[in-house]
């Protein structure tokens, strides 16, 4: 017989006589698994990327349209016109009306939406995979035959003044539009939300004008990511889609102004209890030089729940429950924002510890050990953005529209990997230098001003 086995918890497994067993160190990960992108551009000029991804049973859609304002100064009724068409796209064609079209994608599953912001129109949507036939019909049946009810369009006119108006009594919304002001002065880069009376005052007719104009397949692109075969897939869009035709571009948006380093903007807010401080400085875009020590400096510095500033006006001062630094992408560059929201009465508190910790960066560089750990999140986190069918799909059409290909993102362990502790410091020397820096502190000036312009740098 053989001798009895006694059961041992996890714990008691876990540690020797000599105490707790130690942890093997992590291995680099040296590639993303990635499936293969198979891409066509269609006669129309529509660019196809196709991806089979099993898994589920479904399929994730991104149709980006480049939808710019014409001309290099923002321009309010654009915008109005912009996020209304946006609103009704899907509220009915020649053959469908709202309830049809939502029963169309209802029995495959599916489900599709439409946002709009300066750069692009974005159709996305996701359904069973079975179903992809059903969603293209629907597609293009809205691309090329919306007709945008006028009972349907002045309902949502109504709604989307009504969501405007809440949106604008948001602190975070009026910090968004200081520092894009800020950032970009009359670029139309830096209007992302019209006014209610701009809405109220567009016409239908001036809808479905800027539909035949501005939505084309010439620049766009469709990305595919699911339970499919890509090469069937494509075939199938360029039958179904075939209808689509336009022998003008797709509006890009031009490249905004370099963010210039400056004082900050007091925003006054009467009675706010709180104020949201907001700062930016240029950065570098995915594909330039240095771009992952940068990111690993920011990551440092902010851009994780571990990070420095983090610690300090959180963990260490209590001064907010989350500060956060992170990356925009802008059409031919990048900005870097530092944001956080804090009492009124510890804000300029709060603004000299986000300025020290700036200045640390460059005064005491990221040590060995949080550069390895930035790292580790990085990976982690990339690899975590990439696991659903859907985030593979808006990753794809973001690097797209960037001029990247997925390669990149097979490259991307390898390059954190490489960066070293010189060229960390390196890129906090240079990208989180204090006087880089400028952005906007919105809350009420009777109580905050008074310490902010003691403090200094802020008008």
């Amino acid at each position: 017989m053989s001798a009895p086995t006694t059961h041992r918890s996890a714990e008691e497994i876990g540690r020797t006589l000599a105490g707790p067993r130690p942890l093997p160190p992590l291995g680099a990960t040296r590639e993303v698994p990635l499936p293969e992108v198979v891409t066509e551009t269609l006669p129309s000029g529509l660019r196809v990327l196709a991806v089979h991804r099993p898994g589920v049973p479904m399929v994730e859609m991104r149709l980006r349209v480049p939808f710019a304002a014409p001309g290099s100064v923002a321009d309010p009724a654009f915008t109005a016109r912009a996020e209304l068409l946006s609103s009704a796209m899907l509220t009915g064609t020649a053959t469908h009306d709202r309830v049809g079209i939502d029963d169309e994608l209802a029995g495959v599953g599916a489900e599709l939406g439409v946002a709009v912001d300066p750069e692009r129109l974005l159709v996305h949507g996701s359904g069973l995979a079975e179903g992809l036939p059903t969603v293209l019909d629907v597609l293009a049946d809205v691309l090329t035959g919306a007709t945008y009810p006028e009972p349907e369009l002045l309902r949502e006119r109504e709604r989307l003044v009504e969501r405007i108006s809440v949106a604008r009594a948001q602190p975070r919304t009026v910090a968004r539009e200081a520092l894009q002001r800020k950032r970009f002065g009359d670029h139309p880069i830096a209007l992302e939300m019209p006014s209610g009376e701009a809405v109220a005052a567009v016409d239908p007719g001036e809808v479905r004008a800027l539909h035949a104009e501005g939505v084309m397949p010439r620049g766009s692109t469709l990305v595919l990511v699911g339970e499919l075969d890509p090469a069937e897939a494509i075939a199938a869009v360029g039958k179904v889609l075939g209808g689509w035709t336009g022998a003008a571009q797709a509006r890009e948006l031009g490249p905004p102004p370099v963010t210039a380093a400056g004082p900050l903007e007091l925003v006054h807010r009467p009675g706010s209890v709180q104020s949201q401080l907001r700062l930016t400085a240029p950065a570098l875009r995915r594909d330039e030089e240095g771009y992952a020590a940068y990111q690993l400096a920011n990551l440092v510095f902010g851009g994780y729940f571990s990070s420095r500033w983090m610690e300090n006006v959180r963990e260490d001062k209590g001064y907010t429950y989350g500060a956060h630094s992170g990356t925009e992408f802008v059409p031919g560059g990048a900005v870097l924002g530092v944001e956080t929201d804090v009492a009124s009465d510890v804000t300029a508190a709060a603004l000299l510890e986000t300025r020290y910790e700036l200045g640390r960066m460059v005064a005491v560089p990221p040590t060995a050990d949080e550069i390895e750990a930035a790292r580790r999140y990085a990976v982690g986190s990339l690899l975590i953005s990439l696991d659903s069918q859907g985030g593979l799909a808006s990753t794809l059409a973001a690097l797209d529209a960037a001029g990247l290909s997925i390669d990149w993102l097979r490259e991307r362990p390898v390059r954190l990997e490489a960066v070293t502790p010189e060229q960390v410091a390196e890129a906090a020397l240079e990208y989180f230098a204090p006087e880089r820096f400028t952005g906007v502190v919105v809350g009420d000036a009777e109580v905050i001003g008074p310490r902010l312009r003691a403090l200094g740098g802020v008008e």
